[in-house]
């Protein structure tokens, strides 16, 4: 009878721990129906939207001169002021005391410059760029919309000139730097756009020289 009993114990006892096992290996490894379909969910892969600044082009990359620095400059224009020298590809913030930050700038291609006043009527930042019509007719290859990022053509800021399709904008491309390249906009590297887009406001003006003036400026100091 004792025996009897003890047995019927220990059957009792092995049944709960194989349930146990089985319970416990279920939660452990549940049915996943996504799992089924399409296998084991991968780790989800974490990258920044858009390229830091320190990471694209920066103003270290090209040659002296274009490198943005305090010069001498001499203007009747007040300061505050940008005035965009075509020929020199330089782009030039007036500043008090006969003083401007100079830029180093890419500028239209041959039959793509122009000139000009105009004035500053919006800015963004890691703007979307959708290519004007023209554009699109000239290169029909090209996409019709690019959202705001590091691959975008505009850069990380772009200044949007009034009443016309041009901007004064970055890129990832120092190489363009010192020139003529472009369909007509104004490109700085990066870091440059950045500190560009910072020190000026909707409405500020923006004088656009010819290509017959060429104008150069003394450089004094260098801003590291």
């Amino acid at each position: 009878m004792i025996k009897h009993a003890y047995l019927k114990v220990a059957a009792a006892i092995v049944t709960i721990a194989a349930a146990t096992a089985i319970s416990t290996s279920a939660s452990a490894d549940p049915i996943n129906p996504f799992e089924a379909l399409f296998g084991p969910l991968r780790p989800q892969v974490q990258a920044p939207a858009y390229a830091a600044p320190a990471e694209d082009a920066k103003d270290s990359d090209l040659r002296a001169d274009l490198r943005r620095q305090v010069v001498n400059y001499r203007t009747s224009e007040a300061p505050g002021t940008i005035i965009i020298d075509t020929p020199n590809t330089f782009l030039y913030l007036v500043m008090p005391g006969g003083k401007a930050m100079r830029y180093g700038i890419g500028v239209g291609r041959e039959g793509f410059t122009w000139s000009g006043t105009k004035s500053i009527e919006r800015k963004a930042e890691w703007p979307d760029w959708t290519p004007p019509p023209e554009m699109i007719a000239r290169q029909p290859y090209l996409p019709r919309f690019v959202a705001g990022g590091d691959g975008n053509p505009m850069g990380a800021r772009g200044m949007y000139l009034s009443g016309s399709v041009y901007r004064i904008h970055g890129t990832n491309a120092p190489e363009s730097i010192g020139t003529q390249v472009s369909s007509g906009c104004i490109r700085l590297v990066n870091e440059d756009v950045i500190d560009l887009y910072n020190r000026v406001h909707v409405g500020t003006k923006v004088v656009v020289l010819p290509m017959s003036s060429h104008r150069a400026a003394t450089a004094t100091s260098s801003i590291n």
